[in-house]
């Protein structure tokens, strides 16, 4: 029963040849260091009511420990259908994450991750996860990226990080964000403690690798159906596999790097 229903999700999130639930576990492991850093300073090991606003598929709230009460906010229906069944404990709401349907002063933590660039007004998502969040508790931003300054190496490879920096913004993101994260929180009033940016692993999209350490041949190709995604109508194909084949050599020869600046931020209500 469980299997059937994984499958008909997946159909409806895999778009474009994407399983974004991959994808997300995929974002989950660039950040596990920093979680279990920044989890145990904000006080998870006591958190009673813990909240995850944009948490798509659930791959962080199935992580999230058995002691306390785990929440999750969506947009996406079908994302919260795929969360139900990877983490099914956690209480899971559909909504907009600028108007949080939940009572001031509810949760001792109340985090995101890579889901700032995607709203509209980001500054007035920070507040609702300031007002939703006790006094005393804490508001986590876990990853965010600035395209402005990805690297990709060899030169031949630099039109996929302006191109995929376009694509973002067509459709609606902010590529940037990354590099005003701390001015957001601060505009939200929550009080800063702690900002900087990830070091990723080498070779993964949030850090840098000179070959020594290639990606894995699926972790590439789960790369390759996200920018494919990103990029349909915007790049005719025939030029987008030119520089699939010449990425696809660059990694051979321990040539390739590919880096984008990821920042986290956490504060204290």
């Amino acid at each position: 029963m469980i299997s059937d229903q994984l499958s008909v999700i997946g159909d409806q999130l895999s778009v474009a040849g994407v399983d974004w639930h991959e994808r997300f576990s995929q974002q989950a492991t660039w950040t596990r260091e920093l979680r279990a850093y920044a989890f145990d300073k904000a006080g998870l090991a006591e958190a009673r009511r813990v909240l995850e606003v944009g948490c798509g598929t659930g791959a962080l709230l199935a992580e999230l420990p058995a002691r306390c009460t785990v929440h999750g906010l969506d947009l996406e229906p079908a994302r919260l259908s795929e969360a139900r069944v990877h983490a099914r404990r956690a209480r899971l709401t559909n909504g907009d994450a600028h108007r949080l349907p939940y009572p001031a002063q509810t949760f001792d933590l109340t985090f995101c991750h890579f889901l700032l660039l995607w709203v509209e007004h980001p500054a007035d998502v920070l507040c609702e996860m300031r007002r939703v969040t006790r006094p005393g508790g804490f508001v986590l931003a876990l990853a965010e990226p600035d395209y402005s300054g990805r690297v990709d190496q060899p030169k031949e490879l630099r039109p996929l990080g302006r191109w995929q920096a376009e694509s973002l913004r067509r459709q609606g993101a902010d590529p940037d964000l990354g590099r005003r994260l701390t001015g957001l929180f601060a505009e939200a009033g929550i009080k800063v403690i702690e900002t900087g940016s990830l070091r990723g692993s080498p070779g993964s999209s949030t850090g840098l690798g000179r070959g020594t350490h290639p990606l894995e041949l699926e972790e590439r190709e789960l790369e390759w159906a996200v920018l494919e995604a990103d990029l349909a109508g915007f790049v005719p194909a025939r030029k987008l596999q030119r520089m699939k084949k010449l990425d696809e050599e660059a990694w051979r020869r321990g040539e390739r790097v590919l880096y984008v600046p990821t920042y986290y931020a956490w504060g204290r209500v």
